[in-house]
């Protein structure tokens, strides 16, 4: 069995959770090589410092929010919000291009930069089984100018994200939807909601 990826960390309070998540798949988390972040808020980086302490993982996420991570901003983490404390975590890789191809074993996995929640947002899809399966975190926002949120970026985002005709979207606050038919109607249903 090859090396695990990880997209997302939850706020940090779960990471025992996830690890048993892991393990009741049947994987070794002792393999979980690299942690892929879509963007700087501590409820989907909040567990990536105690993950990597645990299991030595890497760091992937956009280099428009990684700073954010690496300073320990408690303010555009959003951790102020929850009452926590984010300490500094160093980004092993910083994504920079519209769209980035990352190789584990056979397995492709691609990362589309997808501003407009962040600066750094960033939509993560895969190819497996004849299936396309999108990672497209918080396209319901909320889209705050404190944050850095731009509604225009937004939005070519979501259509980014249409494109691509996954048959399933994996949405970390709102589950999973499939087949593309609903993961059209989530998309389009925000745009309707917030598009221009």
């Amino acid at each position: 069995m090859g090396d695990l990826v990880l997209i997302d960390t939850g706020a940090g309070f779960s990471v025992d959770m996830i690890i048993r998540n892991i393990e009741e798949l049947g994987f070794d988390p002792d393999k979980l090589s690299t942690i892929i972040l879509t963007h700087c808020h501590i409820d989907h980086v909040g567990g990536a410092y105690e993950l990597r302490r645990r299991f030595g993982s890497r760091i992937i996420m956009h280099a428009l929010d990684a700073d954010v991570l690496e300073r320990g901003d408690n303010i555009m983490t959003a951790a102020n919000w929850y009452g926590v404390s984010f300490s500094p975590l160093p980004v092993d890789v910083k994504l920079n291009s519209e769209e980035e191809h990352l190789s584990f074993g056979e397995q492709e996995i691609v990362c589309l930069h997808t501003p407009g929640h962040s600066p750094g947002s960033i939509s993560v899809y895969l190819d497996r089984g004849g299936k396309r399966v999108l990672f497209g975190q918080d396209i319901h926002g909320p889209f705050l100018a404190e944050f850095g949120a731009n509604m225009s970026h937004w939005q070519q985002s979501m259509e980014k994200l249409l494109a691509l005709k996954a048959d399933v979207l994996c949405e970390g606050h709102f589950g999973i939807y499939q087949p593309n038919k609903k993961v059209a109607e989530y998309i389009e249903r925000y745009l309707d909601e917030y598009g221009e």
